[in-house]
């Protein structure tokens, strides 16, 4: 058989070839932008274009306002420009610069011949674990500086020895940063946590195990929402004494078991009819994750049900939460990736799960939820 015309552009195919030519052109543009009834969607398209082209920069002017607290700063109310530009040594100019870009991203507003919140920059401030999130993203900046190298696989990442080093060694050697880290995902794990809850109703179920639920940030907020729901924490040993003053703290030690044990080693205990797993398969290769899976099957009974949240990509439509951040992330973490909800039912099919559901997301930037039930 011939391979001539294989590569060749099929009518439907040359057709968007000569309209993205066309809409590439400047002169088309310039046309296009005089017209009365498109230049409104052409002006739309140039702003959401531009924004995309200055995305650096937006980010940049946002982790400057989190790291000088400035959005805390304003929480009381309106500041003038030289008491902050006092307050933080930030030269008054550069000062200026900093909060009319703020008030161009919608963060803050002038106000009075100062500068106040908006309710964007007040609903930011207010969200746990996103500020230190953003503070902490100076790291996956140094991995993206040669974007180039980084999606070629030639770049060592640093954020690939951050999350090991602060949680693992590091924790003895940098005690102070172990802990703000440490917060950092339990206050993240609560965002996660309320949204899960609020996705998926647990009323049917009498023993609710979190494996891989590091301090018990989610079994807490189960322990609350669910006064009578017997619950188990299944983590690595490190994480046992925390687990356990969470627990103590929130009065439910009674009714809370912890196992230490490693998912990758250690057969799963039985004896929950529910078995969740909170951000955790984005941090593993598919084969750790179907073994994983195929534990969790193993350890429920018939009719038994697993509970999946975290971060998903949007599969075969890409959105900016799942592809555009959570996907880079992962690749620069270098241990695991992204999944669509697809790819995570394909995986659970092959563990055996089957009626996988998959609930309205209300926030996909926070997490996504699947269940599934053990058949037979």
């Amino acid at each position: 058989m011939s391979d001539i015309g294989l590569n060749q552009p099929t009518a439907p195919s040359r057709k968007r070839f000569s309209f993205n030519r066309l809409f590439a052109s400047p002169t088309f543009q310039r046309r296009m932008a005089r017209l009365p009834l498109i230049k409104g969607v052409v002006r739309r398209e140039g702003e959401e274009m531009f924004d995309i082209v200055a995305g650096f920069c937006h980010a940049q002017i946002l982790q400057a306002l989190i790291k000088l607290d400035i959005l805390d700063d304003l929480l009381d109310g309106p500041q003038s420009l030289d008491s902050l530009s006092v307050r933080h040594s930030v030269p008054i100019e550069r000062m200026r610069i900093l909060l009319d870009a703020s008030v161009s991203l919608n963060l803050l507003k002038s106000k009075r011949g100062g500068y106040a919140l908006t309710r964007r920059g007040a609903a930011l401030s207010g969200v746990p674990g996103l500020k230190g999130m953003i503070a902490h993203h100076d790291v996956l900046y140094r991995d993206l500086a040669d974007p180039v190298a980084f999606f070629r696989g030639e770049t060592e990442t640093e954020l690939a020895q951050f999350w090991p080093y602060v949680l693992g060694a590091g924790a003895a050697e940098d005690p102070a940063a172990a802990a703000t880290y440490s917060k950092l995902m339990a206050d993240s794990q609560a965002l996660v946590a309320e949204d899960t809850l609020s996705l998926v109703n647990l009323d049917r179920t009498e023993h609710l195990m979190d494996v891989g639920g590091g301090t018990g940030a989610f079994l807490g907020h189960v322990a609350q929402a669910y006064p009578n729901l017997q619950l188990t924490l299944f983590d690595l040993p490190a994480v046992v004494p925390e687990a356990r003053q969470q627990f103590a703290d929130l009065g439910v030690s009674q009714r809370t078991k912890i196992v230490p044990g490693s998912f990758r080693d250690d057969l799963l205990p039985e004896g929950a009819d529910t078995i969740s797993l909170l951000r955790v398969l984005y941090d593993h290769a598919d084969d750790t994750v179907l073994a994983l899976l195929r534990s969790v099957y193993d350890a429920l009974p018939t009719g038994g049900q697993i509970l999946i949240s975290e971060p998903m990509t949007g599969g075969a439509q890409p959105h900016r939460a799942g592809n555009a951040y959570f996907a880079i992330y992962c690749l620069a973490m270098q241990t695991g990736r992204a999944r669509s909800a697809a790819e995570i039912s394909d995986l659970l099919r092959q563990a055996g799960f089957a009626n996988i559901g998959k609930p309205m997301t209300r926030r996909p930037f926070v997490t996504t939820a699947i269940t599934a039930v053990k058949s037979n």
